[in-house]
């Protein structure tokens, strides 16, 4: 099977041609890189808020009926090890912590209804443990124990097949954190939204703040619907980039601890998109398939570069 090195080559020396080589690397190639590097921040993110300790954690860790003097002991362990992990996956990809951070990414999802939070929670949160699956899947399911452990140098470029495949899961994520979150305010009447809303000022165009996040929510189910129900075009998946980053943003507007985090933590959501984008390129790149559907998706000879020394 052809595969794609993971780093451009050392020997590509100044700026100007590194970023032509950047340019020049197949679309498999960028869509690793670029959910890598979200995970790491979501991974980094959310472990931050372990280290700086979160009051809303503590019902989650009563789901195992852990007292709030120990969650607060325990919190600095778990941010920890989920900062550790995100490292892990910016300098030494490896399959068994991905399967392990796809795993968390939906346990901590599943705490929240279990907490008694709602089940729009368990949805919107769909990049957190989707986005790690896809880059697992992505590099490929190790054939032995080793394969799990080692470091991942290269990934195989995508057959047709196996590109529907990955542009279907991640239509799936995005239209289910688009949903979830319009939910939050259709459904739950989320507090949080109002006082973000109302930080941009868009409360005072109305005389019920809970116009303004009904309205926001029915937009975002919609659009989660459309990219669900049809294959969405390149300006689509940029507007709902732009669109998730604003929305994050107003974390920061509203003042809320540790805002910048909260931002990064859901760097997953805003990779998605950009994921699926160049995914519709290798589709477009093989609309005319060779035999069987199953040669790879590229017309780039196989190439094996070393990823990194060690």
């Amino acid at each position: 099977m052809d595969t794609i090195g993971l780093r451009i080559p050392r020997t590509v020396e100044n700026t100007g041609r590194r970023a032509e080589a950047f340019r020049a690397r197949p679309p498999e190639w960028k869509i690793h890189w670029i959910l890598r590097i979200a995970i790491a921040c979501e991974f980094i993110g959310h472990g931050a808020f372990g280290i700086m300790g979160k009051e809303a954690w503590l019902s989650y860790y009563a789901v195992f009926g852990i007292p709030p003097s120990a969650a607060w002991v325990l919190m600095p362990l778990t941010g920890m090890v989920d900062i550790t992990l995100g490292l892990l996956v910016l300098v030494r990809p490896t399959r068994a912590p991905l399967a392990y951070m796809a795993f968390w990414g939906l346990f901590t999802a599943v705490l929240r209804p279990l907490s008694g939070e709602s089940w729009w929670e368990v949805v919107e949160r769909s990049y957190n443990f989707g986005i790690p699956l896809v880059l697992l899947l992505l590099c490929g399911l190790g054939a032995s124990r080793g394969e799990w452990l080692e470091k991942i140098r290269t990934i195989p470029y995508l057959t047709r097949q196996r590109a529907r495949s990955f542009a279907w899961g991640l239509r799936v994520i995005i239209g289910a954190f688009l949903i979830g979150h319009g939910g939050y305010g259709v459904f739950d009447h989320k507090p949080i939204l109002t006082e973000q809303y109302e930080s941009i000022g868009l409360t005072s165009l109305v005389d019920d703040p809970s116009v303004v996040s009904n309205a926001v929510g029915w937009f975002e189910i919609a659009l989660g619907v459309l990219v669900l129900a049809a294959v969405p075009m390149t300006s689509v998946l940029l507007f709902v980039c732009a669109w998730k980053i604003a929305t994050e943003m107003l974390y920061v507007t509203s003042g809320a601890r540790g805002a910048g985090f909260e931002v990064i933590e859901r760097s997953s959501s805003y990779a998605a998109p950009l994921a699926l984008i160049l995914v519709m390129a290798v589709l477009a790149r093989t609309a005319q398939p060779r035999s069987g559907d199953e040669a790879p998706a590229g017309s780039h000879p196989a190439v094996r570069a070393v990823a990194g020394r060690g």
